[in-house]
């Protein structure tokens, strides 16, 4: 204001400072403020790709990176930012911008892929798959059946695979509920696992498992009908 007031009447400082209501001794001290640039430049990326996660999660992620600061302070930045978290609202797709192509795996069990495959019983009740499969060897990793499989049960299952295999760097996944939840996100922190997520609307950006899941679909769910969930089990297990 006092700026505009002197470059907009040409008056001295003094001048601009009384018609403003602020003393000199404030507009001539220096700001001993923290540089947040590089902080808010690392809100504003963890908020483009995690999309469904507001400043609360993005301040655990922080957290785990090392950055000290307060969620007040983090919350304030965030808004100055003009983040919030996306609406699940329907309306046009729109172009993407592409992230570039996930890296390639080089070894056995360095990445892997994952994802759902929705089927139903003989009873019309319809039940849930967790395909897991390394993009290395196009192994099927896991298979875990259900009728209910959340956040909680895909790391159960992952938990229960690391226990006779090594871990991969990084899963891909897309941006479902049981992926993005706080029970996954936590369990990939604590075994050092990537969550690699794809563009929203872009299923070949995880077309490994895609081309699974059809396969499956194809040799298995179609050509078999399942009495129970242990049946389904069974079936899809062999």
């Amino acid at each position: 204001m006092v700026r505009w007031i002197q470059e907009r009447f040409q008056v001295s400082c003094v001048r601009a400072c009384r018609l403003g209501g602020l003393s000199r001794a404030a507009w001539y001290r220096k700001s001993t403020a923290k540089d947040q640039a590089a902080f808010r430049m690392r809100i504003r990326e963890l908020a483009l790709s995690r999309p469904r996660f507001g400043y609360l999660r993005i301040h655990v992620l922080l957290n785990r990176e090392g950055w000290k600061v307060n969620r007040k302070r983090e919350h304030r930045l965030y808004r100055l930012e003009g983040l919030q978290v996306r609406m699940r609202v329907r309306r046009r797709k729109r172009l993407s911008l592409h992230r570039g192509p996930a890296p390639r795996p080089t070894a056995l069990g360095e990445r892997w892929s994952m994802d759902f495959v929705h089927d139903q019983l003989a009873n019309g009740r319809a039940f849930r798959v967790l395909t897991v499969v390394d993009n290395w060897s196009r192994e099927s990793v896991v298979l875990e059946t259900g009728f209910r499989l959340t956040g909680d049960s895909v790391a159960m299952a992952l938990a229960r695979v690391s226990l006779h295999r090594t871990l991969p760097r990084s899963i891909t996944v897309d941006h479902g509920t049981e992926f993005t939840s706080r029970a996954l996100d936590q369990w990939a922190w604590e075994n050092g696992v990537q969550l690699d997520f794809t563009r929203p609307g872009k299923p070949t950006d995880n077309g490994l498992c895609e081309s699974f899941n059809g396969r499956l679909r194809d040799e298995c769910l179609n050509v078999n009908e399942f009495e129970s969930i242990d049946h389904a089990r069974q079936k899809i297990e062999a």
